[in-house]
């Protein structure tokens, strides 16, 4: 278990081997260094890995402002400048693939491995905004005085589990994040990346790695079948197979 101060915030990181290239694991919204443990276990033989607690989740502090997913990059990137770290190979689950395509887009990467893939953000229907509009509608008749009892119980069961689970700083960083469309970064991202997604993923449909592969210059998909968002972690033999197979050619 190591610490360090980056941007006056206490990040918690764990580091795996001793010799080869560098590799970043960038976990999901609401996850920590454990997910991503095997991974770095299963790396150490061939690569220095770093696997961090984003801020805001695990052991690491909280971002002091809502960030969005360029703000969490330059925070990596000034990890890995304290570190030494360039070209990393960057291996990301879900909001932490935010992440990575906001690194790869502005900074040398030497590969990537996507999983369960944020990014792409759903195209909205008028129901989307109808219920937008309700919503918000129900707040400021609720903010009346003879209805603010009611108000609570509104907002607990508004928006999704992340949502509802995050609370000051956090929730306005996800309710940001979440907005963020990166679809138009992605045809600028020459990085050779593999895109791994369960084919019965609701938070991150597959239709959503077809698109990044389309997109992206040197991409490729890989599907994990009947399986969900996390199926990189519930196939945790099949993923470390994918991973040796796709980075092979950087070990040492």
């Amino acid at each position: 278990m190591s610490y360090i101060k980056i941007d006056d915030i206490d990040l918690h990181y764990e580091e795996y081997g001793q010799q080869g290239r560098n590799v970043l694991l960038l976990h999901g919204w609401g996850q920590n260094t454990e997910m991503m443990a095997f991974i770095g276990e299963f790396l150490k033989s061939h690569f220095i890995v770093y696997n961090l607690d984003l801020p805001g989740f695990g052991k690491s502090g909280e971002p002091p402002f809502a960030w969005g997913s360029e703000d969490y990059c330059e925070f990596v990137k000034h990890f890995a400048d304290a570190k030494g770290v360039e070209e990393p190979i960057i291996i990301g689950h879900s909001f932490g693939c935010r992440i990575a395509l906001q690194y790869a887009f502005r900074y040398p990467v030497r590969r990537m491995v996507l999983t369960g893939a944020a990014g792409v953000r759903d195209k909205r229907g008028l129901d989307y905004y109808a219920k937008v509009y309700s919503y918000k509608l129900g707040k400021k008749v609720l903010s009346l005085k003879p209805f603010q009892k009611y108000r609570e119980q509104l907002t607990k069961n508004a928006g999704s589990e992340d949502y509802r689970n995050s609370s000051g700083v956090m929730r306005q960083t996800f309710v940001k994040i979440v907005n963020e469309d990166l679809t138009p970064l992605l045809s600028q991202i020459t990085t050779e990346t593999l895109l791994v997604f369960g084919e019965n993923d609701e938070a991150t449909p597959v239709e959503k790695g077809k698109l990044m592969e389309e997109k992206m210059k040197d991409a490729a998909l890989v599907i994990f079948e009947n399986d969900d968002h996390f199926a990189y972690f519930h196939q945790a033999n099949r993923f470390c197979l994918v991973l040796d197979a796709f980075l092979r050619r950087d070990y040492q």
